[in-house]
């Protein structure tokens, strides 16, 4: 009859409307269940994660030099150790640049002196003293690091930089990012160091934010510095301003550094090139040249690439273009 069709559409109108409701509100549920649950996995993963662990009795480190003895050290889940015998030093006030193909153990080593990770075997001394026998605290105030893929705290620059020495002034926190090349950055900024960084802020570039790092870690002006790859994937203009606040940063202090650009690497006292996880050689720049080894061909193979500008003391197949270009391939 025509009132039971009425009242079979109405019915599947209204029910169908409190359906598609429900569906959606459950689909949101089910969504927000799923997040909760993902955040509690990554929660519980750092509440399980191993603690550091600290010597019943520490040792003061002895020196600013750093050495690395057979250590070798495997990534958990791993198949192949990344660091397999891994040996050299780095005397107190020198720069060792750690170069070589993307996944030879470059960054691996470097984590290893802040202790980011322990040697399965062997040791890595700072100042004679293996850096599990050291107080956490000390070893941490001692060592300066500047990676790739630093990103700044959602604060002020003015507190960006201070969480290095959190008691520094205003007037040494400015002082700590002239050295490193940021009064353009502040310059051009609404609240100077006072601008907040992030969301609601002002948003930096790779470049900027690298050189805001630079002046957090002279700013601690730790005896011994690591960079890794500072001036990688960056603009030209960048890598200049960055350059001139490296050489601040690095000034008479222990460096390790994970180089690809010619000029901080051809300027090291020494180079150690690491392959599948060892030292393959080591020396300073003229005398890996003149070994004609595995550095030498890396180079003539950028240079093949158009990669570096450097003076060798053979000549190669065609000159070399300026040496602010990077060496293709390598990366961490």
């Amino acid at each position: 009859s025509l009132a039971g069709l009425v009242t079979d559409f109405a019915f599947y109108a209204i029910f169908s409307a409190v359906i598609s409701t429900a569906l959606s509100k459950i689909m949101f549920a089910g969504g927000g269940m799923m997040q909760a649950n993902d955040a509690l996995r990554r929660i519980e993963e750092v509440l399980d994660a191993p603690q550091m662990t600290v010597a019943d009795n520490p040792q003061a480190p002895r020196g600013n030099d750093v050495e690395f003895c057979d250590v070798r050290f495997t990534y958990e889940g791993a198949e192949h150790p990344a660091l397999d015998g891994v040996s050299f030093r780095v005397p107190a006030g020198s720069t060792v640049a750690l170069v070589g193909p993307s996944g030879g153990g470059k960054t691996t080593a470097a984590s290893l002196v802040p202790r980011f990770w322990d040697a399965d075997s062997g040791s890595v001394l700072v100042g004679g003293v293996d850096v599990r026998e050291m107080d956490p605290h000390v070893l941490m105030d001692d060592v300066a690091f500047v990676f790739q893929n630093n990103r700044l705290f959602k604060s002020s620059i003015l507190e960006n930089v201070r969480v290095a020495r959190p008691d520094a002034t205003r007037e040494e926190v400015g002082k700590a990012l002239s050295a490193a090349q940021c009064d353009d950055i502040i310059a051009k900024l609404p609240d100077g160091v006072d601008t907040i960084i992030g969301t609601r802020g002002t948003y930096l570039s790779g470049g900027e934010q690298q050189r805001i790092m630079l002046a957090r870690a002279i700013l601690k002006d730790a005896p011994i510095i690591i960079l890794d790859e500072a001036t990688a994937s960056i603009d030209a203009d960048n890598e200049r301003h960055i350059q001139q606040a490296m050489t601040e940063l690095c000034r008479n202090k222990t460096t390790l550094v994970i180089a690809h650009k010619l000029p901080t690497i051809r300027n090291a006292d020494k180079i150690a090139v690491i392959g599948e996880g060892t030292v393959l050689e080591c020396g300073s720049h003229a005398e890996l040249l003149a070994q004609g080894g595995v550095y030498r061909r890396m180079i003539e193979a950028s240079e093949k690439a158009g990669g570096w500008n450097t003076p060798f003391q053979q000549p190669l197949t065609r000159p070399l273009p300026q040496e602010g270009s990077s060496m293709h391939g390598e990366s961490r």
